[in-house]
């Protein structure tokens, strides 16, 4: 009974789809049926809990970063967020290679084991006496790398769910044929096995969509608290809990847009909603651009225009307040370091929020229907691989925005840096055109169903 546990567990969720295969005639029992989707909770917990812990470190690295190393700086804070999906992109296609071959609990403990060993090097990187960015660097590349898992986690679900639909009633197939999933009917009398290869185009344009789409949250997300800070003058504290408040509501607002297009798919499909949610967020960045006449406050501006004393009152005044200035509150506003902060007109609050609700309406859109339409296009074969190499550009995608944002906000401002998004979002909306009537189901393509 184990051996055949361990076979079960190794073999593709799809199987081999060939007549006579177990796969081809088996009628899944109430017992596996169960099995299979306490297996399916598990997992959605697994995910919501590893997104709960990214989503309360995120908005808190930059102040955290400043309280532990005073040498960093917001250039060096891309490279702390970006090390997360440098781990998380190389231990994806390691992981969903894995779980092609082997038991996919392997994959999975060894994952969560590393998660949770990276996340306690996380919370003492503050111990060490000196280079302390560089360990917060280290902790977070393993937690990314933890974070590989998610290959596994997105193959076994889509797998799943459609196994499940096929064997608890033959009318409810056809909702996985729309996924691209034709699994063979129960008697191989009914139909042919499933032939015809996958549009290799249409993995590479949805792997290049799925990239700029997580690229474009990654970057917001990395910025949006040093630009708070900057903009209108938030302490850390204040950054934190404004931004936290922030993420929660846009949470809640992608859940009801998943909820949305969900039903939206249907009527108008997933190609059309991934080009509106394109659209949205290039508004969203449009209208994040800088302009008016009202320049940010400048940090340490009270200390360039205050006047020097002269009498031995205002020494005593100057001496007796600038240790309580020092030591009790901490320096807000722009730095001057930052050239552009003279020249570069604030973005009001209104902006931001405004951009940041747009924001979280094209991003889920973008996210969901991009994954969707990826597993259409695979159709019947063992996604493990392919997930894994999906999960890999996204990962890409977040190394790669923190770094672009950081490097670039701090050298040349917000003006430039949202320009240059807005330039990458309609570069993406052309390439999605392009490419937009081959982005069709595994079974639309080879004609078994129509679109």
């Amino acid at each position: 009974m184990a051996s055949m546990g361990v076979d079960a567990e190794q073999e593709p969720l799809l199987g081999d789809l060939t007549p006579g295969s177990r796969e081809w005639d088996i009628i899944e029992t109430e017992e596996h049926y169960k099995s299979r989707w306490i297996s399916i909770r598990i997992l959605y917990l697994t995910m919501f809990l590893s997104s709960v812990g990214f989503s309360i470190v995120i908005m808190s690295i930059w102040p955290y970063l400043q309280k532990i190393d005073q040498t960093a700086d917001a250039s060096f804070l891309g490279w702390v967020i970006a090390s997360f999906s440098l781990g998380q992109m190389v231990a994806s296609p390691i992981f969903g290679l894995w779980s092609n071959y082997r038991p996919r609990k392997e994959p999975l403990i060894v994952s969560i084991f590393i998660s949770v060993t990276a996340n306690c090097l996380y919370a003492y990187v503050h111990v060490p006496a000196s280079h302390n960015k560089y360990y917060m660097l280290i902790a977070r590349g393993l937690v990314g790398f933890g974070a590989g898992n998610v290959a596994v986690i997105r193959s076994y679900i889509s797998g799943a769910t459609c196994l499940q639909e096929r064997t608890s009633s033959m009318a409810n197939a056809s909702a996985c044929q729309a996924l691209g999933f034709i699994l063979g009917p129960a008697s191989t009398d009914e139909a042919q096995v499933p032939q015809g290869n996958i549009d290799q185009v249409a993995v590479v344009a949805t792997n290049v969509l799925f990239f700029v789409v997580l690229f474009i949250f990654a970057l917001f997300e990395t910025i949006v608290t040093p630009l708070t800070m900057d903009m209108y003058a938030w302490t850390r504290e204040q950054a934190v809990l404004y931004n936290g408040i922030i993420l929660a509501v846009l949470g809640v607002e992608s859940v009801i847009i998943f909820m949305g297009v969900k039903l939206l798919s249907k009527k108008i499909g997933e190609r059309a909603i991934l080009l509106g949610g394109l659209i949205v967020v290039w508004v969203g960045f449009f209208i994040l651009l800088p302009w008016g006449n009202q320049f940010p406050k400048i940090q340490w501006e009270d200390l360039h225009n205050n006047s020097i004393p002269n009498t031995f009152g205002e020494i005593i005044i100057a001496f007796w307040k600038s240790p309580r200035e020092d030591h009790n509150e901490e320096p807000t506003g722009c730095p001057i370091e930052q050239a552009w902060c003279l020249y570069i007109p604030m973005i009001h609050l209104a902006q931001f929020l405004t951009s940041a609700a747009l924001i979280g309406v094209g991003y889920p859109s973008c996210n969901v229907m991009s994954y969707t339409l990826y597993s259409k296009i695979l159709g019947p074969k063992p996604q493990g691989v392919y997930m894994g190499w999906l999960t890999a550009s996204g990962s890409a995608a977040r190394i790669l925005g923190p770094v672009f944002i950081s490097q670039l906000y701090t050298s040349w401002g917000p003006r430039w840096a949202f320009s240059l998004v807005c330039g990458v979002v309609v570069l993406t909306i052309l390439l999605l055109l392009v490419v937009y009537k081959r982005l069709v189901a595994f079974s639309v393509r080879h004609g078994r169903i129509q679109e």
